[in-house]
């Protein structure tokens, strides 16, 4: 695949297809962030091309081959064979929790807590779960967020969780992409918003959200001392 130029905007001149990416000044260059869809989102540092999540709904068609993939949960919208086939390469490591396993074999299986070097890049599996009731249900020690160090900057991936206290904890935290408006009233914007206020990350992308209301979330941090970064995380459906 030929790797597309990271500019603000990214122009695909065969078609003129606009595809959103932010930079994140790091050691070695600029950490390029692209959203994809829901949770799924596209990293570029150093050489390394890092995958979360991704998903058949969002558009890969001009997606680079990932080094590493990060997987939170084994649910569909998180876990899906189909887009982990159309972006690996040989050599790809795939890290992610045991209860899915069963669908990647040759996964590298992190538990949360645990950290490991991943292709040369730090990761840490951040404990990822509800505490409110009801169906869906995400269980303590069945989903991950991760924390990854790329040119010295600290990157959190949620996945699906709540304000547990293992993300209160998280300190030193450049960049999260924190999920808000899970099922079942979980993780609401002003539940989002003390989350932020919580553990404090420099930059916020507000993801994993469908109709939740993001301006909601940007009202309640303004004037507080956190970006928030929107992306277009709902495109239109994927091209078959």
């Amino acid at each position: 695949m030929t790797r597309k130029f990271t500019l603000p905007i990214l122009f695909v001149l065969c078609g003129l297809i606009a595809l959103a990416a932010d930079h994140i000044p790091a050691a070695k260059g600029d950490i390029v962030i692209t959203p994809i869809a829901h949770a799924s989102v596209q990293l570029e540092y150093d050489g390394k091309v890092i995958q979360v999540d991704p998903w058949s709904t969002g558009d890969y068609s001009h997606a680079l081959p990932a080094d590493v993939i990060l997987i939170t949960g084994a649910e569909a919208d998180h876990l899906d064979p189909k887009a982990i086939q159309k972006i690996r390469k040989s050599g790809t490591a795939i890290v992610i929790p045991a209860a899915g396993a069963d669908k990647v074999p040759d996964g590298i299986v992190i538990a949360n807590g645990e950290k490991r070097t991943v292709d040369g890049i730090p990761v840490e599996a951040i404990a990822s779960y509800d505490l409110l009731p009801g169906d869906p249900f995400h269980p303590k020690g069945r989903g991950n967020g991760y924390v990854i160090l790329l040119g010295g900057k600290r990157i959190y991936f949620s996945g699906v969780t709540e304000c547990v206290p293992e993300v209160q904890a998280l300190r030193n935290i450049d960049v999260a992409f924190i999920v808000m408006n899970s099922p079942n009233g979980r993780m609401t914007a002003s539940a989002t918003a003390a989350c932020v206020e919580a553990f404090k990350p420099a930059i916020v992308y507000p993801y994993h959200y469908r109709t939740g209301k993001v301006a909601e979330l940007q009202g309640l941090l303004a004037g507080k001392p956190y970006e928030v970064r929107t992306g277009d995380w709902y495109p239109p459906a994927a091209p078959k």
